[in-house]
């Protein structure tokens, strides 16, 4: 018998002798393996925490003792000790378990997170409720080196340190984020990688003089006065102590001998402690050590080889988006490209090694990497953000106060627009055509298909004020690509197709599926308009005014919230117009979190497919009642 079949919860995995503990370590990673290359997920980072984990729930009195993991997609190894063993084949799949840590799932999982940075304050959060309500437990927060570029993990250790509670902070050294770590804190990490154990015997002896009469504080005011001097030079972890942490570590994040008398030790140690373990990501299948990047959220693969399982002929709308950028980089050298960890992802890779004194990575810093932008527009370059949808929501205020309000033509290419599957609500980029719509000064567009996409992309990068087009995770539609790039006319729609039935404006992601279901209404007699909105803003008032005077009923179709998304923009253009007594109906994404799954499959659960813009126009069609409906 397996020892994990053994394991349902971490009080069994306590009853386990330490020896038995590294045969546990390699069923898990073989478990890991084995799930990962049939659904994808976070592969990379979970293999290296294993021992970490483990020793942390051997260690410590779990569920009791609180753990907090800083983003969540290191925590696999965290739901198969923790009773979610015989579901984790559903890993990421719709309907099943979550591939971040969900408090709907599990009392282990203490706080949901999917963006880097929140587990620090989270911690202290939740420690600070300990003594409130008058509660004993142990607090201890995980997070990775990549999450030190983050600022909000700073806030969260000078307020622990301030405060100077109970609380256990890990920091999980591994050298990377999403892609390798930059910066001068990562600089820092790796000059402390010297000196094992040495603050833990600093430690041990600052104890030992304290203890000695009359003799032991002067020599212990000697010391401070003689660390103060070598600025860090000599001794590790002076940033964390001037915070108001004790340092422990280095330490092997993969040697149970090191991890478990440590841990014990700082679980009886008062104040902040951060303890600094050193990992390997991929660390037991050798693809991932050699390749952590692609294996940090890779999908299906084949076991053997590593390499994926299908590998799509059609262009993705990330490799388009990077080839137009640069096509333009070539011809203009003003041309900039700025990412916060998201090199490979955007494909600004890419660009990067065409143009590598013109690419810039700040980390996990996406407050920073507006603002620096900002800073090159406003001397005269044109630079361009490559960013995820969902985390351009972090730095919000920065494309407001510090671009928006100067008009400065930072161009922000946001990759993973509207819905992106596995990773679920935490990763979904639902939300930027509504918070960007509403900031003056701001350009918004999303293209129809890919070959758009680059003419967006050539447009964006003409304008003189800030902009931005969003496009969809996965291949494009396979359209044929213009080899001359155009301009666009701001504000300005494509009428597709024209009936006076039923007018579908639509945006983005949503325009293929309304031209499918418009094909399918005319083979029952029901003639369709079709509109290509390109612009959430500016509209093309005039289009959607006329379309929608002419038509019975109205449908909006986007790949985005509805609250305040595309489809609200319509309603106010219409309203503003005195367009009324007309039937409407708004698809996208309701007023609800979605979970995980596969992209058609959450495509059609929110009605954004051929299929469900058919139905809602069959339900508009039998009766064109002149009264106002909305959704």
């Amino acid at each position: 018998m397996s020892l994990l079949s053994t394991i349902n919860s971490p009080a069994e995995l306590r009853n386990l002798s330490t020896s038995q503990l590294p045969a546990l370590a390699v069923e898990i990673r073989e478990r890991l393996i084995d799930i990962t290359s049939k659904v994808g997920g976070h592969l990379a980072s979970n293999l290296g925490v294993v021992e970490l984990t483990l020793a942390l729930h051997y260690a410590f009195d779990t569920p009791n003792d609180k753990i907090i993991w800083d983003t969540g997609n290191q925590s696999y190894t965290h739901k198969l000790i923790t009773g979610r063993r015989d579901t984790f084949h559903t890993l990421r799949q719709f309907g099943g378990i979550s591939g971040f840590c969900k408090r709907e799932e599990s009392e282990f999982d203490v706080f949901n997170a999917g963006h880097a940075g929140t587990g620090v304050s989270a911690g202290v959060g939740i420690a600070e409720a300990r003594g409130f309500l008058g509660q004993k437990y142990k607090v201890i927060t995980i997070v990775g080196d990549g999450a030190l570029t983050a600022g909000m993990t700073y806030e969260g250790l000078n307020h622990a340190g301030m405060l100077q509670h109970n609380s256990i902070v890990i920091l999980n050294d591994n050298k990377m984020s999403i892609s390798r770590n930059v910066g001068a804190i990562s600089a820092y990490l790796n000059r402390t990688i010297t000196g094992s154990f040495a603050t833990w015997i600093k430690a041990e002896a600052k104890t030992a003089l304290q203890s000695i009469p009359r003799i032991g504080e002067p020599m212990l005011k000697m010391a401070r006065r003689a660390k103060e001097s070598a600025k860090g030079l000599i001794l590790p972890g002076l940033l964390f102590e001037e915070l108001g942490f004790r340092y422990v570590g280095p330490i092997e994040g993969h040697d149970f001998n090191q991890l478990l008398p440590i841990l014990e030790h700082i679980g009886k140690l008062s104040g902040p402690t951060l303890l600094h373990v050193v990992t390997k990501k991929g660390t037991g299948y050798e693809p991932a050590t050699k390749d952590p990047v692609w294996f940090h959220a890779c999908s299906p693969f084949d076991r053997a080889t590593g390499k994926p399982k299908k590998d799509s002929s059609t262009p993705s709308y990330t490799s388009i988006a990077s080839n137009a950028l640069i096509r333009q980089a070539k011809k203009d050298s003003r041309i900039i490209a700025v990412t916060a960890a998201m090199a490979g992802g955007t494909g600004l890779d890419r660009f990067a090694k065409a143009f590598p004194s013109r690419f810039y990575d700040v980390g996990i810093a996406e407050q920073h990497a507006v603002t620096f932008a900002a800073g090159l527009a406003s001397q005269g370059m044109r630079p361009v953000v490559g960013i995820y949808s969902t985390f351009l929501q972090r730095a919000f205020d920065q494309v407001l106060h510090d671009v928006a309000i100067q008009n400065l033509p930072v161009f922000y290419c946001i990759d993973r627009g509207g819905l992106v599957a596995e990773d679920g609500a935490t990763h979904h980029g639902v939300y930027d055509l509504a918070f960007l719509r509403h900031i003056p000064n701001m350009t918004v567009m999303a293209p129809k298909d890919e070959n758009e996409l680059q003419h967006m992309i050539y447009t964006g990068l003409t304008l003189d004020g800030p902009a931005s087009v969003r496009y969809p995770r996965g291949s494009g539609l396979g359209v044929p690509l213009n080899r001359e790039l155009k301009l666009i006319p701001i504000g300005k729609g494509e009428l597709l197709q024209s009936g006076r039935d039923i007018a579908i404006i639509a945006i983005g992601a949503g325009v293929a599926p309304a031209m499918q279901a418009a094909q399918r209404l005319k083979s029952e007699g029901i003639v369709v308009t079709v509109v290509n909105a390109r612009f959430v803003k500016p509209l093309d008032i005039e289009l959607i005014t006329t379309v929608a005077s002419e038509a019975n009923a109205v449908i909006t179709v986007e790949d985005g919230v509805l609250q305040g998304g595309f489809g609200s923009a319509v309603l106010e253009c219409l309203a503003d117009h005195n367009v009324s007594n007309i039937r409407i109906k708004r698809v996208g994404i309701p007023d609800i979190f979605v979970d995980q799954g596969p992209q058609h499959r959450l495509r059609e659960q929110c009605g954004i497919t051929a299929d469900g813009i058919y139905h809602t126009a069959k339900e508009l069609h039998p009766a064109f009642k002149n009264e106002p409906v909305t959704k």
